[in-house]
């Protein structure tokens, strides 16, 4: 599993001189001749740094801690820290595979150098915690911004509508987040709508990078086997090459896409039955969500849609969409409004 980039990767040269650099080493990286991990430090004057992550975090300026959610990998709290509303996520440490929450927590960092409008923030993160926050069940501490309480998966199943301008809207949104992670060859690898926060200003997040991997730029799969095996995230929404054990390409965010769609189309959950027997289908029978049977898709907008889902979750990877032609796909179904 790759862990955050070094310097040289995060900011131009001329940017270097301003910075401190803190060293904070990976559990899953090998150091030869005692050597760490450096990531950049940046100095807080009074506020949130907008430009850079942190590999320091001012436990002293940490104000007002409200439990927001939890996960298999991690708590979420809202706080305030440095006059600012943010959110910090403990990552936990998993008694039954201490390595997989190790990778969870380095995993999450990936994509902390990336600004846009469409991916969640990381503000700071850090594995050194003072005695007077330890927690014996977390192994790290990152701080994000905060979007709010509200996700994807919560509309879907709690709204009372959700009209087609609205679903096309989050789609759109979730489409050009995953068109800018790709672009800098990070594969998010559960996309789900419990992983998509929605901001006060109905903005659709991307967030919880615990399952994602750096790929290689020159081609089009990584071709090196991660440390572990990448069999994390959520099994309804996992690309079925991933379910096989193959290859990790952005396209595995694409089926996943897909199913997100769908769910944001019908608002009804994707598959019934016992999860060992819908993996068999979806990889041995193509097994996908239901849409013959569904008036929705009989209409012209209904048939577009299913026309880009039958891409977005092709058992073939070479016939799935990329997250940059997803988007041209979504406008022709916008026009049919």
């Amino acid at each position: 599993m790759p862990s955050p980039n070094p310097v040289s990767r995060l900011l131009p040269k001329d940017l270097y001189p301003s910075l401190d650099i803190g060293t904070c080493s990976s559990p899953l990286t090998r150091h030869s001749h005692g050597s760490t991990l450096q990531v950049p430090v940046q100095r807080l004057h009074g506020r949130v740094a907008s430009r850079l992550w942190s590999s320091v975090i001012l436990w002293k300026e940490l104000r007002s801690m409200q439990p927001v959610g939890s996960g298999g990998f991690g708590s979420v709290y809202k706080v305030e820290y440095l006059g600012e509303t943010v959110a910090l996520k403990k990552v936990k440490k998993c008694t039954k595979n201490k390595l997989a929450s190790r990778q969870s927590f380095w995993a999450e960092l990936n994509a902390a150098h990336l600004r846009h409008r469409n991916v969640v923030r990381v503000i700071a993160a850090t594995t050194c915690v003072p005695a007077d926050f330890e927690d014996e069940s977390s192994i790290g501490t990152i701080l994000m911004e905060f979007v709010g309480s509200r996700n994807l998966q919560q509309i879907i199943y709690g709204c009372a509508e959700l009209g087609e301008d609205r679903w096309l809207r989050y789609s759109t949104d979730i489409a050009h987040g995953l068109r800018f992670l790709h672009s800098h060859s990070i594969v998010h690898l559960d996309i789900k709508p419990a992983n998509v926060l929605v901001s006060s200003e109905d903005v659709c997040k991307i967030v919880d990078f615990g399952c994602s991997l750096k790929v290689d730029r020159r081609c089009e799969t990584s071709t090196i086997t991660p440390l572990l095996s990448h069999m994390g995230g959520t099994y309804t929404h996992r690309a079925p090459e991933l379910l096989k054990g193959e290859e990790v390409s952005p396209k595995a965010d694409i089926f996943s896409f897909g199913i997100t769609l769908w769910q944001l189309i019908t608002r009804e959950q994707p598959y019934t039955g016992d999860r060992q027997h819908v993996v068999y289908a979806v990889v041995a029978y193509n097994l996908r969500p239901p849409v013959q049977d569904q008036p929705v898709f009989r209409s012209e907008q209904g048939r577009l849609c299913r026309t880009l889902l039958s891409l977005c979750w092709s058992g073939e990877v070479r016939c799935r969409p990329t997250a940059q032609e997803l988007l041209p796909y979504l406008e022709q179904v916008r026009s049919h409004i």
